[in-house]
């Protein structure tokens, strides 16, 4: 099977490099021949460091390093392509562009690795978008397990099945979402959280490094393991209905951003790019954090496959 990820940014290389742990020839479609070489090498990068941390096999390492490729040549490429994921700008007028380009050049299954935008939408003006679908992987894409397979509102349930079989057997953890609603699945619950941590702010009910610790401290320490209904279910439905209808009135409910969080931005404050945003990150690293959030998911990854250090 070969499967061309267009894209060569922050998602692409390491979807590519993913696919290639499942037996799958992958490329790396750049826009550039040295774009595409880029790609590669933070592909390899990638796989050198689940390698390292005894994540991959050496089989599933040799394979993707001699089936993991990078390439500019679209036609030829896409031409020959069973799967064709998009990893491109969030924005819907390229994709809609694209994926009718895209549609009449090969038959194979055509998805998206849009975290937001409506893949129905996406699909408009392909003659066959029964074979579109979105498949977003959460960032790191060679770390995190969730891929959202988001079916739009003609796309095949049997070829939806189809990529779910095979990101299973690529090492992830696909979910098929039945209706195409803004936000997805995880998204939805992502962005309620931290609509409530920016009010909580807001409001002056603690600062964000509280809010952050208590997050990470409390509910977000089990998630891994213990899932928010299940938690509901263990607990009892009529005791934890009782808090939730107490609460409920009192959370913010608004149609738009918090006001501190809108005070930012329009302030020019815009988080670790720009030095200032919840936080004062002339006296943070962003990099720590990332290297902070990379290493948890990583020893997590390796507990769940029983890796022993």
């Amino acid at each position: 099977m070969k499967a061309v990820v267009i894209g060569t940014g922050m998602m692409g290389p390491g979807i590519a490099m993913t696919l290639t742990l499942g037996g799958v020839e992958a490329v790396i479609l750049g826009r550039t021949a040295a774009s595409a070489e880029a790609g590669l090498g933070a592909a390899r990068k990638q796989l050198a460091l689940l390698s390292a941390h005894d994540l991959v096999t050496a089989e599933q390492a040799a394979f993707s390093s001699a089936h993991l490729r990078a390439a500019a040549a679209f036609e030829t490429e896409v031409a020959n392509a069973d799967l064709v994921i998009e990893s491109g700008p969030e924005d819907l007028s390229f994709k809609q562009q694209l994926f009718e380009r895209l549609d009449g050049l090969t038959g194979g299954i055509l998805t998206s690795n849009t975290s937001g935008l409506s893949i129905t939408a996406i699909a408009e003006r392909c003659a066959r978008p029964e074979r579109v679908m979105t498949t977003h992987f959460w960032n790191p894409p060679h770390l995190m397990p969730l891929v959202e397979i988001v079916m739009g509102a003609r796309t095949s349930l049997v070829l939806a099945e189809q990529v779910r079989d095979l990101l299973t057997a690529c090492g992830k953890v696909p979910v098929v979402v039945k209706k195409d609603t803004p936000g997805q699945l995880g998204n939805r619950m992502h962005m309620a959280l931290i609509r409530e941590a920016a009010h909580i702010v807001s409001e002056g009910i603690a600062d964000a490094s509280e809010v952050d610790l208590a997050a990470r401290m409390s509910f977000g320490l089990r998630l891994p393991m213990y899932g928010l209904l299940e938690h509901m279910d263990i607990v009892g439905l009529d005791m934890s209905m009782g808090i939730l209808e107490y609460v409920a009135s009192d959370l913010y409910n608004g149609v738009e951003a918090p006001a501190r969080y809108k005070e930012l931005v329009a302030g020019g404050d815009l988080g670790a790019k720009t030095g200032r945003g919840f936080y004062d990150w002339s006296l943070k690293s962003p990099d720590e954090a990332r290297a902070r959030r990379d290493g948890f998911v990583l020893e997590m990854l390796k507990w769940r496959r029983g890796v022993r250090s």
